[in-house]
């Protein structure tokens, strides 16, 4: 074993895991200590410093511009977008490293059927939905995805039989999110097989920092990208790379934007935009309060209304200039499957341990600033959560009816 690997077991206390490795033969020995040097050991140093708790600033209700604002203007701000895709400023990425379990689908979410009559994948809906862009403007976009280990080959695979589905290869490219370890309660590292840890996906917000060290923020500078268009897998409405949001972004000169629905009740289960110590920040529906909740203005409208849908726009400089700054990360209980020291492997029924994640709603407070974009919402948000009941493939379904698609 390597010296630099013993001293980082020995400095975090998880000698239980020379019992492991004593157990393994050479190449389960060497599989294992390469997890061991490459997996970031100072997440331990949160939970030894007793970070589980995340604090928050003062919060305050953030402005948008409304979608009676955004019609006004629309002519603009399509123009404004247009002439910065053409111009190949504007890149799309897609998070797409989940796997669609709760859907019943043993591959990648994104490979989901979503059809009732014939085949439509979540993937094909989401490259249908980019592909009207590039036709309006005449121009590719583009278009990188992220992807988890859990679900990488399986996802290239997908898409390359699947020829992407009409969209020019040329301009896709994955790249991996970054894994980190889980602990059960008291610290412990666990495994998931005698030779392997169980690792699970950083959190979405560790997609820039994936996105960096795949070397595509040189390949996006080559291409003349100065945009990210970030967009989550499981909404099959999203409009990708739209024109209009980004030309009210560059119009109003702002470092991001995000796209917002007005909530549909105040107990909605969404996060919310709104600032934070006045910075643009989301608060959860977990950690937002009943008075913040039923908080209205005079018109009688909820101060904190504007729930976000995961598709956000963000300088790739900006990103850059927080280089060497930790993002928060949350320590979250888990149900984590592991094998114990006789090598059984468990699946336990409640949590167990500790799983290290960044959120992509800590990006946004980092920005300077950030448009709240106001859309439709049967228009724009159809997420596909769960099999039945609320953000299902039920409700998804119906919503892709609505806007003219047919299923």
């Amino acid at each position: 074993m390597k010296d630099s690997v013993r001293e980082k077991i020995e400095k975090y206390h998880q000698e239980h895991l020379l019992d492991y490795m004593s157990r393994l033969d050479e190449a389960g020995q060497s599989r294992l200590e390469e997890q061991l040097e490459n997996i970031d050991w100072t997440l331990l140093d949160l939970l030894q410093a007793g970070e589980k708790k995340r604090t928050r600033g003062t919060f305050s209700p953030i402005g948008a511009v409304s979608i009676e604002a955004i019609a006004k203007k629309k002519v603009e701000y399509t123009e404004a977008g247009l002439a910065a895709i053409r111009a190949g400023k504007v890149g799309a990425l897609l998070l797409a490293g989940g796997q669609g379990t709760r859907l019943g689908c043993t591959g990648p979410k994104g490979s989901f059927n979503i059809g009732i009559t014939h085949d439509l994948f979540i993937f094909e809906q989401l490259f249908a939905n980019t592909l009207e862009v590039v036709r309006q403007a005449q121009a590719w976009i583009p278009f990188y995805i992220m992807t988890s280990d859990k679900n990488h080959e399986d996802t290239v695979r997908f898409l390359t039989e699947h020829h992407f589905f009409g969209y020019n290869g040329e301009y896709v490219k994955f790249f991996r999110q970054e894994m980190a370890p889980s602990t059960d309660f008291e610290g412990h590292l666990l495994l998931e097989a005698p030779d392997r840890l169980a690792l699970s996906p950083n959190g979405n917000g560790g997609w820039f920092t994936s996105f960096e060290k795949a070397g595509l923020v040189e390949d996006a500078k080559e291409r003349g990208v100065e945009w990210l268009n970030c967009f989550a897998v499981d909404n099959v409405l999203q409009r990708i790379a739209d024109p209009c949001f980004i030309g009210a972004v560059l119009d109003g000169g702002y470092t991001s934007g995000a796209k917002v629905v007005s909530k549909a009740d105040p107990e909605e289960h969404v996060g919310v935009l709104c600032l934070e110590d006045g910075r643009p920040s989301i608060v959860e529906y977990y950690e937002s309060s009943h008075e913040m909740n039923y908080a209205r203005d005079p018109e009688g409208n909820l101060l904190y209304r504007f729930g976000v849908i995961l598709n956000y726009l963000f300088r790739i400089d900006r990103l850059q200039s927080q280089e060497g700054e930790r993002m928060p990360v949350h320590i979250v209980e888990k149900k984590i499957p592991y094998i114990d020291p006789d090598g059984t492997l468990h699946k336990p029924e409640k949590p167990n341990g500790y799983k290290f994640e960044t959120l992509i709603l800590d990006m946004v407070h980092r920005m300077d600033d950030c448009l709240a974009y106001e859309v439709e919402r049967e228009r724009e948000f159809a997420p596909v959560k769960n099999k039945t009941g609320v953000d299902s493939v039920e409700t998804a379904r119906e919503l892709l009816k609505k806007n003219g698609i047919e299923l």
